[in-house]
């Protein structure tokens, strides 16, 4: 299984993300599955949603909230172009 890591992120309405991955493959990562786990539950406050940015090897948030680079790419769905 290859690992790609993402290199872009955009936060989007309805707690979705557009990811860039280091393949040039853009994807849809919806985090709403995740909102009711403690870990993710600050991401609810638009404000720390909106604040996402990429780190030396996936996503993060403000407060230290993550996001494994596999995760974000095997449970997102690929733009169509």
């Amino acid at each position: 299984m290859n690992s790609y890591y993402p290199v872009g992120v955009k936060p989007l309405e309805d707690y979705k993300l557009l990811v860039t991955f280091d393949n040039d493959e853009k994807r849809i990562f919806d985090v709403k599955p995740y909102l009711d786990e403690r870990f993710f539950a600050p991401l609810r406050n638009a404000a720390v949603f909106n604040s996402v940015r990429v780190s030396p090897v996936s996503i993060e948030w403000t407060g230290g909230i993550d996001m494994c680079p596999d995760e974000l790419y095997f449970n997102s769905e690929p733009i169509q172009s």
